[in-house]
């Protein structure tokens, strides 16, 4: 199960989820914006579902605003523990939609171990398999919060490398300095380290590669101890903050990992103005977006519905 946990979640989880947590509501009214004009929600409630890592908090409080916008009654369930416990709740009909990632949608809930390449057929086919189920999937976002690798700017100049191929290459000439950090989910699953090793060609000795958690990786990167390399994920907040360079993906080994609005079906057909509402702010989401979403979180210590009312207002998609 694919599960980002920022470092802000770790030290200031308690807060987080007491900002934006279990159903609770706005601190505030939402005055209504361009989001209103795409449809009318007024006398429909909606229950908002999200996981517990910082970026999944924020797409929870930035549907329920959303749709409060357009005069919904938006109950939140933000902050729930891991994918199989909110896609439960959704089939469950304890919540009503929830942002998922499209490659969350394909692996964990169908099983599936090898994704198509391309992102918008990978969506497609999960919309249409998962439809199955009593799931529909909205427009996913261009953001991509997929598995990525990092290292910082200085070393990334002084080895040459860009893309993920120059890595593969440093790693065959030189394994010390492709030291590589990663937790242990990524070593062990197949699109992670051991089939990025086969897509690209490459074998690292267990000498160079360090299994550390999740949230402390970033640093480690940036201060290249005990690794220069490391796994990131793509929409971090922490990666500008820290002026880390994500190696592209230059071969599309990494399975697409966008992010769309997972809604029960039953409710989308009842209420299929939900789509027109979402939709303007799904197109809005791409990734250099999310990372500075997420960057106000994890970085300057703001709350998730505050970094949410100022970019919808900001954007004119609720009032002021």
């Amino acid at each position: 199960m694919r599960t980002p946990l920022p470092l802000i979640a770790v030290l200031a989880g308690g807060t987080l989820l007491a900002g934006c947590g279990l159903g609770d509501a706005p601190p505030t009214g939402v005055s209504a914006g361009s989001l209103a004009e795409a449809g009318d929600l007024s006398d429909v409630t909606l229950t908002v579902g999200g996981k517990e890592f910082t970026e999944q908090l924020i797409l929870c409080e930035l549907a329920a605003q959303s749709l409060e916008s357009a005069g919904a009654e938006a109950g939140r369930e933000c902050g729930m523990s891991g994918s199989n416990t909110v896609r439960a709740a959704l089939e469950g009909g304890s919540i009503d939609l929830y942002w998922e990632y499209t490659g969350t949608g394909w692996i964990n809930y169908l099983g599936e171990t090898e994704a198509p390449s391309d992102p918008q057929e990978l969506y497609e086919t999960l919309a249409e398999r998962d439809a199955e189920n009593g799931v529909s999937w909205l427009a996913p976002s261009p953001a991509n919060n997929t598995y990525a690798v990092a290292v910082n700017r200085e070393n990334a100049e002084e080895f040459g490398v860009q893309t993920l191929s120059d890595y593969a290459a440093l790693a065959n000439e030189d394994p010390e300095a492709a030291s590589f950090c990663g937790a242990a989910e990524f070593f062990g699953r197949e699109d992670g380290w051991p089939g990025l090793q086969e897509a690209y060609g490459f074998e690292l000795p267990g000498s160079a590669t360090s299994e550390l958690a999740l949230g402390v990786i970033y640093n480690s990167v940036d201060n290249a101890d005990p690794c220069n390399f490391g796994e990131v994920f793509a929409t971090d907040g922490r990666n500008a903050a820290l002026d880390l360079v994500v190696l592209e993906d230059d071969q599309q080994f990494f399975t697409a990992y966008n992010p769309s609005v997972s809604v029960r079906s039953e409710v989308l057909e009842q209420t299929p103005q939900i789509a027109d509402v979402l939709a303007p702010v799904s197109e809005a989401l791409d990734d250099d977006t999310l990372q500075a979403l997420n960057a106000r979180v994890d970085v300057d210590g703001d709350t998730p519905e505050q970094v949410v009312t100022d970019w919808l207002r900001e954007n004119g998609f609720i009032g002021d």
